[in-house]
């Protein structure tokens, strides 16, 4: 990963200091509500207004850049990904264990936004296991194999995300298969997008736990989902809550095991549970400076 990784290399090498940028996602509100509030918009594409089904709107872009371009942001975008929730739009459904025609490139063009609109990372989500998990795996490595080197010719950088392991469903809980599939891909432009809610599921609650799963993923981060949850399966989202730092059972000060120079982005649901977040992660900055 040594060209395109090198800048987090390099933030990595500055000891002295603990660049923490917070940045909150597009679900929680639109671009004027967060300007004032974060440094960073991770743009949720499959609310945000782009596609009309499953055809890109271009004028849409071109309108989302003039409007950035008036402040001081930078941007980070989400792709589309599995989703059975009522309120996903249904069309815009990708799963990376079976990318047909249509996925594929709705996973491409979430890259080409993010290379017209000069952001550093595209989170995507690893696929779900069908009957047998062994081909599910390698399916989905396969599919990303060449959604990576779509990336590389546009200089954009992927972050696969850990997923909750309380949805059996789900590949790519454990921080040791998300890494399997990362070295698998063995894409420069290729890394892992941390995940804390999801992470803290997987490790059933247990702060231990996820410690360890923090210092196993540390090497491979390239950005940070922020949220809070209680670590159990729930009857609705498997558990995955995304509230804000503060109202689960999470001690964020594992996130020092990272020691991760880059955007940590609230993926929270409201300007109310960006600012609760806000002042967790600035006193965890604090303390680590």
């Amino acid at each position: 990963m040594q060209q395109t990784l090198e800048p987090f290399i390099l933030l990595r090498s500055m000891s002295d200091r603990w660049n923490m940028i917070i940045g909150a996602s597009s679900f929680a509100g639109n671009i004027h509500e967060l300007k004032n509030e974060v440094k960073s918009i991770e743009l949720y594409i499959p609310k945000l207004g782009v596609y009309k089904g499953t055809k890109l709107i271009k004028a849409s872009i071109k309108k989302l850049k003039d409007t950035l371009s008036a402040y001081e942001l930078t941007t980070t975008i989400h792709a589309p990904y599995f989703s059975d929730s009522p309120n996903y739009p249904h069309e815009l459904v990708v799963d990376t264990a079976r990318m047909d025609d249509t996925q594929k490139r709705l996973i491409e063009e979430s890259i080409m936004i993010a290379d017209a609109l000069d952001s550093g990372i595209v989170v995507i989500h690893p696929g779900r296991i069908n009957t047998d998990r062994r081909k599910s795996f390698e399916d989905m490595t396969s599919g990303l194999s060449d959604i990576s080197g779509f990336a590389e010719d546009r200089n954009v950088m992927l972050g696969l995300e850990n997923k909750e392991g309380t949805d059996p469903c789900n590949l790519c809980c454990s921080a040791s298969e998300l890494i399997e599939a990362i070295e698998q891909i063995d894409s420069t432009n290729l890394g892992a997008t941390f995940d804390i809610g999801h992470a803290n599921l997987t490790c059933n609650g247990d702060p231990s736990r996820l410690r360890d799963f923090a210092r196993i993923i540390r090497e491979y981060v390239v950005h940070v989902h922020v949220h809070d949850n209680n670590g159990i399966l729930t009857e609705k989202y498997w558990g995955d809550t995304h509230g804000a730092p503060g109202t689960g059972n999470i001690d964020f000060s594992i996130m020092e095991e990272l020691d991760f120079n880059g955007i940590y982005n609230l993926e929270v649901f409201s300007v109310e549970d960006i600012r609760k977040g806000k002042k967790v992660l600035e006193g965890i900055n604090k303390n680590k400076k």
